[in-house]
Formats: structure tokens, sequence, C-alpha cells
């Protein structure tokens, strides 16, 4: 495992720390090391946050950092979230007792003593009061070996705790949403650069829910190409009931066109001039198609003349046509 700051002693025990790479959870892994215990990072991956930051922040604090796939978990939730939703799509309550269950499954198949958590109680006002705290610890199968060293001393005693593998005395009892204690335990262990706090997760923004509503109501959240392509592009919802993802620069248009190969999407390009890739799916009626080649044209740089639209399917080319250009401010009405 990573360093532990304790040389050649045998650690009090072993865990594993879900670890987003936020503050709080780079604090509860570095508390936990400081009295001897030796710990696994664990983070998770879907199609709506990247463990990016917690490698990042994993080599910060020297630590061990194992990445779990977590795309079938957090679609299951999606579609059924047992305690229903935040602002937007987001099962919160859901999706954390699921991580400790997933933590909880590789700590016993390892033979390890704890999983701990950065949760701060009271932080956050949904989601970490002590009725949802207490209702992921239920939940999620694993409540005699959680840990929560951040807010430990306001939290009812674990099993962990009593039976001195994890020191109880030396956890501490921060609440609420300032981060005054935790910025003093960061200098305390000599961190001066992390993440500031919030942010993560795309299904807490509500444009991004809007979009993925359509595809939960369409039951399509299994189509992972249209679930990876709402984080990309401008997206229509067209008079016909088809929806066109229009791009917005280079970088999503060379994205667009790589997912869209084997997502059964026609592609819609301009000729000649700059302008977007466009997707719309392969079942559209004409009338779409139509549609989302003037809603390309209306966003290609050709002033108010005709553009040169091709249209493809895979590497197939079905059709170029000249097309008028759709006005903006006509389509606006349809922008998701």
């Amino acid at each position: 495992m990573g360093s532990d700051g304790i040389g050649s002693a045998p650690p009090r025990s072993r865990g594993a720390v879900l670890f987003s790479g936020g503050l709080d959870s780079m604090l509860a892994c570095l508390v936990l090391r400081e009295q001897g215990c030796d710990v696994r990072c664990i983070a998770f991956s879907s199609p709506f946050f990247s463990p990016a930051q917690a490698r990042k922040s994993a080599a910060a604090i020297g630590a061990d950092l194992e990445v779990v796939d977590f795309t079938e978990d957090i679609l299951s939730l999606v579609e059924h979230p047992r305690h229903g939703f935040g602002g937007g799509l987001n099962p919160c309550i859901d999706c954390h007792g699921r991580m400790i269950m997933r933590a909880g499954e590789i700590v016993r198949g390892r033979g390890w003593d704890f999983v701990a958590t950065g949760e701060v109680l009271n932080q956050r006002p949904m989601s970490q009061n002590r009725r949802s705290l207490e209702m992921v610890a239920k939940d999620c199968g694993v409540a005699d070996i959680l840990v929560r060293p951040l807010s430990a001393k306001l939290l009812p005693e674990t099993d962990v705790e009593r039976a001195g593998l994890v020191d109880r005395g030396r956890l501490l009892a921060i609440e609420g949403r300032s981060r005054r204690e935790q910025m003093a335990l960061a200098r305390h262990f000599g961190l001066s650069d992390y993440p500031s706090s919030g942010g993560g997760c795309l299904l807490t923004e509500k444009l991004y829910s809007n979009k993925l509503a359509l595809l939960r109501n369409a039951g399509r959240l299994r189509d992972l190409t249209a679930v990876r392509l709402l984080k990309f592009g401008r997206h229509f919802l067209l008079p016909g009931g088809a929806k066109a993802i229009v791009g917005r620069n280079v970088t999503e248009n060379e994205a667009m066109r790589g997912m869209a190969e084997n997502g059964g999407y026609l592609v819609i390009r301009p000729i000649g001039v700059p302008g977007p890739t466009t997707l719309l799916d392969g079942t559209a009626t004409p009338d779409d198609v139509d549609v989302a080649a003037r809603l390309c044209a209306g966003y290609s740089d050709n002033g108010d003349g005709l553009v040169n639209i091709r249209i493809f399917k895979g590497a197939e080319l079905l059709e170029e046509r000249p097309t008028q250009r759709l006005p903006r401010e006509e389509a606006r009405p349809w922008l998701l």
C-alpha cells in the first residue's frame, strides 16, 4: 500500500477511504494515517463523474488510489432512486450508500478492517444530515465497519472504534458548512493545494439533468453512447420529436463524430465552410432530417446564403444537398 507515515511499525489496522479528491476525503485519509492506520483510497468512475481529481489529490498526499467502475450502479440508481433525487437527477443518498457498500465488499474480500468516508455532519442539508447518515449506514450493509473520521465524535461509536482498530480519541467533531476547521487541519498536515468544495457530479446540474431525463423517460439510460453525448454540444428537441445535437467547437465536433460511428446516428456536416457536426438519431423521419440539416446550416459561418450539407450514416455518404439556413432565433425554443 501507499506511504502511511509510520516507518516499519505494523499498522494499527487496514481499510479503504472513499476518495473524491476533495479536501474532506484527503483529510479523512490523513487523520487515519496519522494514528497508524494503513489506508487505500478508492474512487469511482462513471459517465457522470470522473476520478481525475481523485488521482491528482491522491498523488499530492502520497496515497495509493484504486479506481472502481460505477457505471452500472449509478444508472440503476437513476432509474430507481429509493430515496429520491436532489435538485437535479442526483440520487445522492442512494449513490453514497452504494459506494460505501461497494467499498465494503472490497474491504471484506481482502480481510481489511474498515471503510471510511470524508462526510461531515450537516455539511450538506440533504445527504449529510444525521438522519441521512444513519440511513446510509443502515442501507449499505457495512455499518459495523464504517468510520467517518471528521465527525466521528458527534456520531455513535462504531464496532471498529470499540475494538480499538481506529482510535476514537484521535478522531474529530467537525460539523456544518464552514470549512474553517478543515482548512486549519490542512495547514496541520502541510496541505496548501486542494480543490474548492462542491461540484464534480453532472447529475447535480439542472440543465444536464433535463437532457438526461429525456433518455430516462424513453428507457434509454443503458444507451451509453447517448448518455456520454449529453456532455457535448447544444441539444435540441425538434418539432417532430427527434433530438439533434449541434457541436460548439472543433473539439466537440471531433468527439461527437467518433462517438457516433457505432451509435446508429446520422452525422450532418457542412462542406466548404466552418460549421458544426450535428448528430441525429438514425431512426429520425425525413422531416426531422430536413430540420436538422437546416439547423446545421444555421450554425455554420456562411452569412445568409445556402450551405452545402452532407449527411452520413457511419462511413456511408447518404446525401449532399444545398440547404437554407434555419435562423437561430427560430430554433431557440427547441433548445434543451
